[in-house]
């Protein structure tokens, strides 16, 4: 609260008006330009009216000259009138031009009055990250209001406090049966995991869920869940990221997530390089486990492996091109002549063999 009358101080100190930097840029600028524009008004009415050669009166005499001979040539009656009238509209300018060059006036103490409330203003704009002088009033309602509401939070306080209290009983008794179910399906969940494991080469492969109770609350409720991995048999359980290679993260990945999809809503699963460090007959294996959860929900795989890019139903070919000096990313829909080609390429390398050709297709076809 301080900090915010301190800051408001400033503001009411400023009496900030809507619209008066502009406002006094403009008088800026006419102030410290006094001098040349009554110099050059004062000339330029001197030339027109005022000196001993003045323009209008050497047109004037020209006028005339031309009105009396106006009778002489049908023409000249309607020029000499328009004639009249630019001379009267230049006596009209000429005297304007006066009157500009005697109002204007250096005034060196008003410059620096004017200069100095600009500095506030600007000072203020550059203290609270702003550019205009909207922003900067909009800045002084927003601070008011936020002093204004800390008038009296005492009741308030003792409200939310009260809120907080109920909240943690609830959240508590929801974290514990939250707990209890856990307990009770990771046996199975860790069965499953490791049928799975089993279909992709991993048969002594063990994933164990740990549990910790713990008192305070968390954001997995009052249990600290700990997902451990054996890949070996007779290995130690230990944490997933310090065991497992990049192959068998990529099948557990594919295991785990496979199964929370099937107990969750989850319409769309996205695999990005789900095959690293995997070949051969294990990615087949994953590519058909692909395959048959895309029974259940859409399944978008990113993939450099062969054995899962032929179990799709579509194929789509990501690209880059340069397009007007940028790197442009496409997709493309492939035809079955097109996937036959790309498949191959993975198989083989671009262009790719008459074999591999062959291959994809074997592929693809079963």
């Amino acid at each position: 609260m301080d900090f915010l009358q301190f800051q408001l101080q400033e503001f009411n100190e400023a009496e900030l008006i809507p619209g008066e930097q502009t406002e006094l840029e403009e008088r800026l600028r006419r102030l410290t330009n006094a001098e040349d524009v009554k110099r050059i008004m004062g000339g330029t009415f001197d030339q027109l009216s005022d000196s001993e050669h003045a323009i209008i009166g050497q047109l004037e005499a020209l006028g005339l000259s031309i009105n009396s001979i106006a009778a002489f040539h049908p023409d000249l009656g309607a020029l000499t009138e328009r004639y009249q009238g630019l001379l009267i509209e230049l006596r009209d300018i000429a005297q304007e031009f006066e009157k500009i060059a005697e109002e204007t006036e250096y005034d060196g103490e008003r410059i620096v009055e004017v200069q100095q409330r600009l500095d506030l203003i600007y000072k203020l704009q550059t203290k609270h990250n702003v550019n205009t002088l909207r922003e900067l009033i909009e800045v002084q309602e927003s601070l008011q209001g936020q002093l204004d509401a800390y008038g009296d939070l005492s009741s308030e306080m003792e409200q939310l406090e009260q809120t907080i209290g109920q909240q943690e009983v609830d959240l508590r008794a929801t974290a514990e049966v939250l707990s209890k179910r856990r307990q009770g399906v990771i046996g199975g969940f860790e069965n499953k995991v490791h049928r799975m494991l089993r279909q992709l080469s991993m048969e002594h492969a063990r994933l164990r869920v740990a549990l910790s109770p713990t008192e305070a609350l968390n954001a997995t409720g009052l249990d600290e869940v700990n997902f451990l991995f054996a890949p070996n048999k007779g290995s130690d359980f230990l944490p997933i990221r310090r065991v497992a290679s990049g192959g068998e993260l990529s099948r557990l990945t594919l295991c785990t997530k496979s199964l929370v999809a099937d107990a969750i809503p989850l319409p769309t699963l996205i695999f990005d390089e789900i095959d690293t460090g995997i070949s051969g007959d294990v990615a087949l294996k994953m590519g058909k486990i692909l395959k048959d959860l895309a029974k259940r929900h859409q399944v978008v795989s990113i993939t450099h492996t062969p054995q899962i890019a032929v179990q799709a139903n579509a194929h789509y070919f990501v690209y880059k091109k340069v397009k007007s000096n940028r790197t442009v990313t496409n997709v493309k829909l492939l035809s079955d002549a097109e996937r036959v080609e790309e498949v191959a390429i993975m198989l083989s390398g671009s262009p790719p063999s008459t074999s591999a050709i062959e291959n994809a297709k074997e592929l693809l076809a079963s």
